[in-house]
């Protein structure tokens, strides 16, 4: 009995070694909140989540782990902002967990994506153009004639411009919504 006793005893002293310390704990469970707090935001940002229950979340945490969920929402909400979409979810939540009016800033991003989807039409219609004189001195012409212009290397190379100059315009937009 002695001889198993003994063994049982080694065994127990190996997993006290093996056991994790409070840093790694503390790892893991960041980690976990991290993931939940990404899930929680994918979430809103497509519209399955609502402000007010992602608020409801927040007010259950203790503040240290409400303050990491803040800043990772505000986080990722201000990366997400794009000349693509509308963003207005975006804008009210960041508005929302920052506790400020970002009505200004709100109005900046309406105006520059308008002017943004205003240049974006009128470069299409002058690559349009560019095509179809390239494509009517080739002997290529008529109304059955319709052009992928998003596929063409002119429009690519105008659609970068574009992306690069009004992206900066965003950026300074995303910037200020930091510092709000």
């Amino acid at each position: 009995m002695a001889e198993i006793k003994s063994t049982l005893e080694l065994a127990m002293e190996r997993t006290k070694k093996i056991g994790i310390s409070e840093k790694e704990r503390n790892e893991i469970k960041q980690k976990e909140i991290g993931q939940k707090m990404n899930a929680l935001s994918i979430r809103y940002m497509e519209g399955h989540l609502s402000l007010s229950e992602i608020l409801r979340e927040m007010e259950r945490m203790d503040e240290k782990t409400q303050t990491i969920a803040k800043d990772a929402f505000l986080s990722q909400w201000i990366d997400a902002l794009s000349l693509k979409d509308e963003d207005e979810r975006l804008l009210t939540g960041i508005e929302s967990l920052k506790h400020r009016s970002a009505d200004q800033l709100k109005e900046k991003h309406h105006q520059l994506l308008s002017r943004y989807r205003r240049e974006k039409e009128k470069v299409k219609e002058k690559v349009r153009a560019q095509l179809t004189e390239a494509l009517k001195r080739e002997g290529i012409y008529g109304s059955a004639v319709e052009f992928n212009i998003e596929a063409s290397p002119l429009w690519k190379k105008e659609g970068e411009n574009l992306e690069h100059l009004y992206g900066s315009k965003l950026e300074e937009i995303k910037e200020a919504l930091r510092s709000l």
